[in-house]
C-alpha cells in the first residue's frame, strides 16, 4: 500500500511540478488580464462612455449623468444642476473617476504599469461599491452577503471576484506577455551600457 501511495505522490509531484515550471512567469498574469478583458473591459468602457455622453470629445466635461452616478445625493440636493457643484473637490473627483474608468482597465489589459493600474481598479471598485450602497441605496438582495449560499449578488459576490482577479496582477505581476515586461527589458539593456 505504501508503494502505491508513494507512486501517486511522485506522479502528482512530477505532473504538477512540470505544469508549474512550464507556466511560471507568464501564464497567471496573462490569464488574469485576459479574463479581465473578456469579462470586465467592455463593462468599464461602456460605463465610462455614459459619463461623457457617448462622445469621446467630452472627456474633459463629464455629463450631468456622470455626476449623478458618482454623487447621487449631492445631485439631488442641487436639482441635477452641475453648475452648483464646486469643481474642487467634487468636480475633480468626477473628472478623475471618469478618466480612471477609461485608462485603468486598458492599462491592466495591455500590461502597462499593471500593478499600479490593478490596484487603482481595486480602489475604483471599492468606491463604486460604496456609492452603490450608500449613494444609490442598493437593496439587500443586490448587496448580498458573504457565505450566504447565494452566489448571485451583484455587489458582495461579483465584486469580490473582480477584486480577487485584480489581486493576481498586483501580487504576481503581468507576466512576460506585457508592456511592463518589454519596458523592463528595454530599461535593463539600456542600464548595461551606462
Amino acid at each position: 500500500m505504501g508503494v502505491l501511495i508513494g507512486f501517486f505522490v511522485r506522479l502528482y509531484t512530477m505532473v504538477f511540478g512540470a505544469l508549474e515550471r512550464l507556466t511560471n512567469g507568464w501564464f497567471i498574469g496573462l490569464a488574469a488580464r485576459f479574463i479581465f478583458a473578456a469579462i470586465l473591459l467592455q463593462f468599464f468602457l461602456n460605463s465610462a462612455m455614459t459619463k461623457i455622453g457617448g462622445n469621446i470629445m467630452n472627456i474633459f466635461t463629464p455629463t450631468a449623468g456622470a455626476y449623478a452616478q458618482m454623487l447621487p445625493k449631492m445631485m439631488e440636493q442641487v436639482s441635477y444642476d452641475t453648475s452648483q457643484i464646486a469643481f474642487f473637490p467634487y468636480g475633480l473627483m468626477v473628472l478623475l473617476g471618469t478618466w480612471g474608468e477609461f485608462v485603468l482597465p486598458v492599462m491592466v489589459v495591455v500590461g502597462l504599469f499593471t500593478r499600479f493600474a490593478s490596484l487603482g481598479m481595486i480602489v475604483f471598485i471599492c468606491v463604486m461599491t460604496y456609492v452603490d450602497i450608500y449613494g444609490h441605496g442598493a437593496d439587500a438582495k443586490t448587496i448580498g452577503a458573504l457565505f450566504d449560499g447565494e452566489p448571485y449578488a451583484i455587489i458582495a459576490d461579483d465584486r469580490l471576484l473582480w477584486i480577487f482577479l485584480l489581486l493576481v496582477p498586483v501580487l504576481k505581476g503581468p507576466g512576460v506577455v506585457s508592456l511592463d515586461w518589454l519596458l523592463g527589458r528595454s530599461y535593463r539593456k539600456r542600464e548595461m551600457y551606462y
